[in-house]
């Protein structure tokens, strides 16, 4: 575990990197979402959409949460890092499984757009939308200020 310690600030930066990629992606998906419920099913704009979506699934948003994950266990992993009696991390670990699981919905959410069976409004996308926001919002204050 030496070796954790010593490499600790690379780590912490990576994981800041991307996890801030992540959440690009966590945005953006449900933002086109919207979007896609404007056009008609099976147009060019639609296939259109389907492309965008599953690149930014696929090639950014996916990848940049197996990251995210990766690092943040090397982070808990590295001794000293986590006070084990402290509160914060609970939250912090509870809205991560939130946001896998937003991550998740996501996924699925895309393939009912693929499959021309989308059944969800555009407001049920843009509310959505606000859901990795407060997450972050919650994460970033446990992290930072480590209020209990």
């Amino acid at each position: 575990m030496g070796v954790l310690t010593a490499i600790y600030l690379w780590v912490k930066a990576l994981h800041v990197i991307s996890m801030v990629a992540w959440m690009a992606g966590l945005f953006y998906l449900p933002r086109l979402y919207v979007y896609h419920c404007a056009v008609a099913a099976g147009s060019v704009e639609s296939e259109r959409f389907k492309v965008m979506e599953r690149r930014l699934l696929k090639q950014i948003t996916t990848p940049a949460m197996i990251a995210t994950l990766f690092f943040g266990i090397l982070l808990v992993l590295t001794p000293g890092v986590i006070d084990w009696t402290a509160g914060w991390w609970h939250v912090k670990l509870f809205c991560l499984l939130v946001m896998l699981g937003f991550h998740g919905n996501l996924s699925r959410w895309r393939k009912d757009f693929l499959e021309d069976r989308n059944r969800r409004s555009h407001r049920f996308y843009r509310i959505a939308n606000e859901i990795p926001t407060l997450l972050m919002f919650v994460i970033v204050i446990m992290v930072i200020v480590k209020p209990f």
